[in-house]
């Protein structure tokens, strides 16, 4: 994604806690993954669901952009499931 400036989310600090996501793969997928998914709408700014992978594990992140600064926000990230997601993870299965 295109981004001046990266901060984190409380909510995404807490997930990555959980989950054992360290911040520079948080920071990799963002910089470098592939957009899979377009939130347009959302508000107070459009965001996007970034695919990326760190040492074979596969992450999605969900990040916010304001187009105006192209400042970014990290909202949240997770590994995502096999059950919910195509063998690639850029599809879901399930609606």
């Amino acid at each position: 994604m295109d981004c001046g400036e990266i901060v984190f989310s409380g909510h995404i600090l807490r997930r990555m806690f959980e989950r054992r996501i360290e911040f520079d793969d948080v920071l990799a997928v963002i910089r470098s993954g592939e957009v899979i998914e377009d939130y347009a709408d959302d508000l107070p700014f459009p965001s996007a669901l970034v695919l990326g992978q760190r040492d074979l594990r596969p992450l999605h992140v969900v990040v916010a952009r304001d187009p105006a600064t192209r400042r970014c926000v990290a909202v949240t990230v997770y590994e995502p499931d096999w059950d919910e997601w195509s063998p690639d993870f850029r599809r879901r299965l399930t609606p």
